[in-house]
């Protein structure tokens, strides 16, 4: 579970270098990289479904709402706009909350596209390359928006599945800092302060 609240985001807004991204490399087995694999390859458009139409009013209102927050980060609307779509879709589609993908996003890069960490993680999600080798291919750029966020919540979902829905745990090993504060309690910091939606679960003490 997250513990003591840390903030200090400010120093992770700088480009290009970011501080996370450093999953570390492990081999899967033959059924989980065939899972992941094809987890990767699905090209479904990121185009949200409804079950109600209340719902979609409330996904309308969402993305609304984090436009807004959004715009001193990322000034052009359509690509704000094509950008939330697909956080929301590919968080739903890992089973991940997209207000803690935002907090995420926000410490890993800063909103930056063509960020670069010192280890060579990529993009918004600080993706590191190894993993293109492990569940994807060397066509998949890192770059492009849809291939970075794909890649990440797809790891992310392993890693939560691996410590059994411990967020806390799984964070760490995102950010290959497994067992320390620091980097769990910043994605937090930054989901509670900045990305809180109204009708969404707060993040867990």
């Amino acid at each position: 579970m997250l513990t003591r609240l840390a903030f200090g985001l400010a120093a992770l807004l700088m480009m290009p270098p970011s501080m996370a991204g450093n999953q570390q490399y492990e081999s899967l087995a033959p059924s989980v990289q065939a899972t992941l694999s094809a987890t990767i390859a699905d090209n479904a458009a990121p185009n949200p479904q409804f079950a109600s139409v209340q719902e979609k009013l409330d996904w309308v209102d969402w993305q609304t709402e984090m436009s807004a927050r959004l715009a001193k980060r990322m000034p052009d609307r359509d690509t704000r706009l094509d950008f939330l779509r697909t956080v929301y879709y590919e968080a739903k589609r890992a089973g991940l909350d997209p207000q803690m993908l935002l907090g995420l996003i926000q410490v890993e890069s800063g909103f930056h596209k063509y960020a670069v960490s010192k280890v060579g993680a990529r993009g918004y999600m600080q993706v590191m390359p190894f993993w293109k080798k492990l569940i994807g291919n060397e066509e998949h750029n890192l770059f492009k928006m849809r291939n970075n966020l794909r890649f990440g919540c797809t790891i992310l979902r392993h890693y939560l599945d691996i410590e059994q829905g411990d967020l806390y745990r799984a964070l760490g090993r995102y950010n290959g800092s497994l067992g320390k504060p620091e980097y769990p309690n910043m994605v937090r910091g930054a989901w509670e302060k900045h990305w809180r939606w109204p009708n969404s679960p707060a993040p867990k003490p």
